[in-house]
């Protein structure tokens, strides 16, 4: 091979990997209020999308006001495509045609062939075609024929066809063009957010199961948070840690955040489940911030954590405190709170905690601590404690690390045995855009192209 040719090859190569999927999504929104479900659950599908470096095509209907668009509808890296609602210059009306027989308006057809020239036009140069709803539902029986005309024209387009509603039962009898809702179409995955649904959703479209796959409506958490929390999780991962910690208070030995951080290290450490703690700290005269920070983050990673796995909200600007707010919301994200504190008169952040529905861990030798952690179904353990005239000092035999190991797999058993506690780590770390993109969308995606 000569130089020349070689080269040739190198370029197509490389122009070939670097070559991004483009993908539709096909709505025919005629409007994008948020009372809509569906719009919410299509604007959560382009974020994953725009994330994963997917360009992304929006088609929806002439008649959808641009001044409706919002948040990520208004990204400038998403291509908007208007398709026509009009036909020999009479705007198109949709009629409920859920009925497996009847009869279609007349003008059905030649609307349909319309619909189906501007699909052609704006789907040659996508990889992929999302459909939302336009096989399924009975007011788009003229998109679902127009979409199966243009299908024709256009080969090389996958095609993945999103049900949002509990299936139809199959009828026996079965007449033109009604059966579109019933029939296969070519190179399409049809796709259910529950697995519960697989099967009725490959009876109404008569496929194998195998021709069906699952896609989970995503639960966007972190963006209605505010601005404060919301840059504590540019830092560190707030939705994949299986335990989460926050812990809050005054950078202050007597809070022994040490402890907290030790026992979280050594939680990750026996039970292998992703965990991360942030301190949601602000100085004290007892010791210089930097200096105690370290400590913490010496006594964590011995114990089984990485830097990584820590976060201090002073490093992210907050010297002088985090918003209560933001502590609130991170508490709402959480799912483990951790006192060892030396000393309390009452514990205001435990409440907290447990108002967010978090797992407590409290120090069984401070009063003011078991009190209240008894009216909360708290967990003990015993650290150092100072109160009320006494003093005392814990030897852990054999150690302090087997201490720590023991309660920690008791602690995580017990958390996994709790169903709302349970229900809200999954809700958390595997119903957010990133995982249902990496878990469920994108291997979807790149199994059609």
């Amino acid at each position: 091979m000569d130089g020349a040719a070689e080269l040739c090859r190198a370029i197509h190569f490389l122009k070939r990997e670097e070559a991004v999927m483009k993908v539709a999504i096909l709505t025919m929104f005629s409007g994008l209020s948020t009372t809509y479900s569906l719009v919410n659950v299509v604007a959560d599908q382009i974020k994953m999308l725009l994330e994963a470096q997917v360009s992304v095509k929006v088609l929806v209907c002439e008649t959808c006001p641009d001044e409706e668009r919002w948040g990520v509808f208004r990204d400038p890296r998403l291509e908007w495509v208007k398709i026509t609602n009009t036909c020999r210059g009479v705007p198109i009306v949709w009629h409920d045609y859920s009925a497996p027989t009847g009869t279609v308006h007349e003008g059905f057809y030649q609307e349909a062939e319309t619909i189906a020239r501007d699909y052609v036009r704006h789907l040659q140069d996508v990889d992929v075609c999302i459909l939302h709803d336009i096989l399924y539902q009975g007011w788009h029986l003229v998109h679902n024929v127009a979409i199966r005309q243009a299908q024709t024209s256009l080969p090389k387009v996958k095609f993945l066809a999103f049900t949002h509603s509990l299936p139809v039962n199959r009828p026996k009898k079965l007449e033109e063009p009604f059966s579109a809702r019933f029939t296969p179409m070519p190179n399409t995955c049809f796709v259910y957010p529950s697995r519960s649904g697989i099967e009725a959703l490959a009876r109404q479209y008569d496929v194998p199961q195998g021709s069906c796959a699952v896609v989970y409506n995503s639960l966007p958490l972190l963006e209605v948070l505010s601005p404060d929390t919301r840059r504590v999780a540019d830092r560190i991962d707030l939705l994949n840690a299986e335990i989460l910690c926050v812990c809050p208070g005054r950078l202050t030995p007597g809070k022994r955040f040490e402890k907290a951080a030790a026992l979280a290290g050594a939680i990750q450490s026996k039970t292998e489940q992703r965990t991360k703690v942030i301190f949601c700290d602000f100085p004290s005269a007892d010791i210089p911030s930097g200096v105690y920070k370290n400590m913490i983050r010496m006594e964590g990673k011995k114990f089984g954590l990485e830097d990584g796995d820590m976060a201090f909200t002073s490093d992210l600007g907050y010297e002088q405190g985090f918003p209560r707010t933001g502590v609130l919301e991170l508490f709402g994200l959480s799912n483990l709170f951790i006192c060892p504190s030396y000393s309390e008169s009452f514990g205001l952040t435990v409440l907290e905690a447990a108002s967010r529905g978090n797992f407590l861990v409290l120090n069984e030798a401070v009063p003011a601590l078991k009190e209240l952690g008894e009216s909360l179904g708290a967990y003990f353990m015993r650290w150092d404690a100072r109160n009320f005239g006494y003093d005392t000092h814990e030897r852990y035999v054999p150690s302090e690390q087997a201490y720590y190991e023991e309660h920690g797999g008791i602690i995580a058993n017990l958390m996994r045995e709790d169903r709302s506690l349970r229900a809200k780590t999954r809700a958390r770390t595997q119903y957010h855009g990133a995982w249902i993109c990496r878990n469920q969308l994108m291997p979807l995606l790149n199994a059609t192209v």
